[in-house]
């Protein structure tokens, strides 16, 4: 009986220790894969089977050519599934570990899910798998020129099942910073201070292709820009044919009937006439100034709004009221001074 026992005992020991490498670690990964190696420079031994994937889409951007000592640089870490970079069902969920062979030190916000790498003080890793797989952390040179410094960065998307699987996919990029001095910029700018460095699917990183549902959400978003505008521009152009309509039929009417407006007094026509005037001066020196303007007027203002949000271009709608503005006022103007030349009728002179 004891030794069936012990035998269990053995079996379940045995089963426990290979269980602990195929759980996922959320928390980050350890320095080391499962077969002794450093897991930024050979990547990991239990997703996917121990292969990488391009897949995997490992990306870093704000790396400088060369580092001055002492000074920090804000790195932009992303990792992602391609399939879900392209707009298809893939993970959702990534992680990291990044060395520079304890040359600089790393720090971040208390906002990133970022903590040391687990046995290696020096190297980082992610402490909660993101969903959106995006990090920044700040790097600092160090204060001596010690040479080209060198950094590994393994990444790997996974679906969050907690199971290290062979839909998690992992890649590893390495890049080099060079030492002080070894790189001057030329007068033409052509040497990048900065530079973004990727590895993974090719067709994900440069090519990529929408998929048809985003077409046709974009076809329908057009669509629906040029329907507002149109229904816009024919609102507008029949609403102002309207108004000269009835202002033309007025006159033909008044003429035809030897009708016209009331009279008006000279004491009361005088600062009609002058109001009127100066209102239509001033509406047509503002439509002329947002004419000649290259400057366009949205609204709400982009200053005021969050970047991204949609605006309207109110431009051309505003510069057209301004002009109908002036005409109206203008012909209030002719319209005072037909009031102030009618013959008083018994009642006015009363």
């Amino acid at each position: 009986m004891s030794s069936t026992v012990k035998r269990l005992g053995v079996v379940l020991i045995v089963g426990v220790l290979l269980a602990v490498p195929a759980m996922g670690m959320s928390a980050g990964p350890s320095s080391e894969n499962g077969d002794g190696d450093p897991t930024a420079k050979y990547g990991c031994s239990c997703h996917n089977n121990g292969a990488s994937s391009v897949r995997a889409v490992v990306m870093i951007t704000g790396i400088p050519v060369m580092y001055d000592p002492g000074q920090s640089y804000e790195f932009t870490i992303t990792v992602a599934d391609s399939l879900t970079l392209s707009g298809g069902e893939g993970n959702k969920k990534a992680g990291f570990l990044m060395t520079s062979e304890s040359n600089g030190t790393f720090s971040w916000s208390d906002d990133q899910d970022i903590r040391q790498a687990d046995g290696a003080p020096d190297d980082i890793s992610h402490s909660e798998p993101d969903s959106d797989g995006i990090w920044t952390v700040v790097w600092t040179a160090p204060s001596d020129d010690i040479g080209p410094i060198y950094f590994w960065l393994a990444g790997n998307s996974v679906d969050g099942g907690g199971v290290p699987d062979d839909s998690d996919y992992w890649n590893v990029l390495s890049f080099t910073i060079n030492p002080p001095g070894t790189v001057t910029s030329d007068e033409s700018g052509a040497t990048l201070d900065t530079r973004t460095i990727s590895v993974g699917d090719y067709d994900t990183l440069f090519v990529i292709e929408e998929s048809d549902s985003q077409k046709e959400a974009e076809r329908q978003e057009a669509l629906s820009h040029a329907v507002f505008s149109q229904g816009n521009l024919f609102f507008w152009t029949s609403l102002v044919a309207l108004i000269f309509g009835a202002i033309l039929q007025r006159e033909i009417l008044e003429r035809k009937y030897d009708d016209g407006p009331e009279f008006l007094a000279m004491e009361l026509a005088y600062p009609q006439a002058i109001r009127r005037s100066i209102m239509s001066i001033v509406s047509f020196i503002v439509a002329v100034n947002w004419t000649a303007s290259d400057t366009a007027i949205y609204f709400p203002p982009p200053a005021v709004v969050e970047e991204g949000t949609h605006v309207t271009d109110l431009t051309g709608f505003l510069i057209g009221c301004a002009f109908l503005t002036s005409i109206l006022f203008a012909y209030g103007v002719y319209r005072t001074i037909l009031a102030a030349r009618t013959e008083p009728s018994v009642k006015d002179r009363m």
